[in-house]
C-alpha cells in the first residue's frame, strides 16, 4: 500500500495505539537511523526523556537507549512508558511530515492500556508533557504492586465466559482478605486477562471451577506486570492520586480528532469536557477490548493502522478473529451442515446475529514502523 492509497483509506480506517508490553523497543533504531525520519525521532525521544527527568528526578536517554538497543523491564518501567509514547507520537509525526498522511483525517483510533494516553495526545486532547506526566509520577508505586501479581489468561473452549460470575467470584476472592484479584482486559467473548495478588488468582480459578456450567481453563503468565486496569490499584490509592493530579493539568478541553473509542468506556466517549473522567476509568476499569474489535467492524472500518513499537495485542486479537471466523464460515459453506462445524460454541452462537463478525476477513493492517521503513524518499 503507497501513500496515496493509504491517504484515500483515511476516511474508513482507525489508528489502534498499543500499550506496554514486556518488550518495547520494536523496530524503533532503524528508524532512529534513517537520515530522513532520524531527526524527528530524537526530538521526539529527548522531549520525553527530559519530561522523565523532570517528573522522576533521574537521568534518562531514551534516544541513546534505542541506539543501543537496550530493552525496558519492570524496574525501568518509566523509561518503558516515555519510550512507548514518544515512538507512537514520532510515528504520527513521520507519516504526517514525510508522507501527508493526517491522522485527524482518520474515522477513529483507540489504544490499548497506555496507548489510549498516546491517542489523547496525537488528537490535540493534551500535550506530550500532560500524558506521561501521570503515569510516570505513578508508575514506582505500580512497579511496587506488580512484584506479588500474577496475571493469567482465563479461557473457554466452549461457550462464552460467564462475566457475572468471573465478577462475582472476584468480590467473594477479595472478601477473604489475601489479595485482590480483577479482570485486567476483555479480549473476547470467551476469554479474558485476570490479575491477582498472591494466591488469589489460583482460589478464584477454584472458586469459579466449583461453580461454572463447564469448565474454564487459566494459563498463569510467568512474568511481572504492573496492575492497572484492575482494583489492585486501589490499594495505593492510585485512581485517586491520579484524579487530584488532573486538576492541574492543562488542556483536556476539546474533542479528540479522530474520536477516540475509549476501552475504560467500551465506547466512543470523549467529549470536550471528560477527558479527567475517563482517564480517572481508565487507571482501574477493565480493558474492553472486545467491544473495540467490533466497532470497527460494525463501523465501517476497513483499514487499521497499527501504531507504536512491534505492536502486538491489537493484531494478534484481530489474526485470532480471523481464523477464527474464517475456519467457521469455511466448514458451514463445505458441509452446509451444522454436524461438521469446527467446535467454537461462542463464535456459532455469535454469528448469525452479529454478521458484522465476517468483515473482519476484509480488514487490511498496516504495521506502521514496517510501512515507514519500506518507503522511498526522494
Amino acid at each position: 500500500m503507497d501513500q496515496k492509497q493509504l491517504s484515500e483509506r483515511l476516511a474508513a480506517a482507525a489508528f489502534a495505539f498499543r500499550g506496554y508490553n514486556v518488550t518495547n523497543l520494536g523496530r524503533s533504531d532503524e528508524l532512529l537511523a534513517r537520515p530522513d525520519y532520524g531527526p524527528v525521532v530524537k526530538a521526539c525521544l529527548d522531549e520525553a526523556s527530559e519530561i522523565v527527568r523532570k517528573v522522576a528526578g533521574r537521568r534518562c536517554d531514551l534516544a541513546e537507549r534505542v541506539r543501543q538497543r537496550r530493552e525496558t523491564d519492570l524496574a525501568s518501567y518509566g523509561d518503558a512508558i516515555a519510550l512507548i509514547v514518544a515512538m507512537e507520537i514520532s510515528q504520527i509525526r513521520l507519516l504526517e511530515e514525510f508522507h501527508g498522511v493526517k491522522y485527524a483525517d482518520a474515522r477513529l483510533a483507540m489504544g490499548y492500556s497506555l496507548g489510549e494516553i498516546t491517542a489523547l495526545a496525537a488528537g490535540g486532547v493534551i500535550g506530550l508533557h500532560e500524558a506521561l506526566q501521570i503515569p510516570l509520577a505513578l508508575a514506582d508505586d505500580c512497579v511496587e504492586l506488580a512484584r506479588d501479581v500474577t496475571l493469567g489468561i482465563l479461557f473457554s473452549r466452549g461457550n462464552e465466559l460467564p462475566v457475572d460470575e468471573i465478577i462475582r467470584d472476584c468480590l467473594l476472592t477479595n472478601q477473604e482478605g489475601c489479595g485482590v484479584v480483577g479482570v485486567s482486559t476483555y479480549l473476547s467473548p470467551n476469554s479474558a486477562l485476570l490479575m491477582g495478588q498472591q494466591d488469589s488468582l489460583s482460589r478464584f480459578h477454584k472458586r469459579l471451577s466449583d461453580t461454572a456450567d463447564e469448565r474454564v481453563y487459566l494459563r498463569k503468565n510467568d512474568k511481572r506486570w504492573p496492575p492497572l486496569h484492575t482494583p489492585i490499584v486501589w490499594e495505593k490509592c492510585i485512581a485517586d492520586r491520579c484524579s487530584q493530579m488532573m486538576h492541574q493539568i492543562p488542556g483536556g478541553f476539546r474533542e479528540p480528532k479522530p474520536p477516540i473509542f475509549s476501552l475504560a468506556t467500551g465506547a466512543v466517549s470523549y467529549t470536550d469536557a471528560n477527558t479527567r473522567e475517563l482517564l480517572r476509568q481508565w487507571i482501574d476499569h477493565p480493558q474492553q477490548l472486545w467491544d473495540a474489535i467490533y466497532h470497527t467492524l460494525t463501523s465501517g472500518i476497513e483499514t487499521v493502522i497499527h501504531v507504536g513499537p512491534a505492536p502486538n495485542i491489537f493484531p494478534a486479537t484481530y489474526k485470532r478473529l480471523r481464523e477464527n471466523v474464517g475456519a467457521q464460515v469455511e466448514a458451514q459453506i463445505g458441509t452446509r451442515t451444522m454436524a461438521r462445524l469446527v467446535k467454537r460454541p461462542w463464535l456459532s452462537a455469535l454469528l448469525p446475529e452479529r454478521t458484522a463478525l465476517l468483515r473482519v476477513l476484509l480488514v487490511e493492517h498496516v504495521i506502521l514502523e514496517d510501512w515507514l521503513l519500506e518507503q522511498e524518499l526522494a
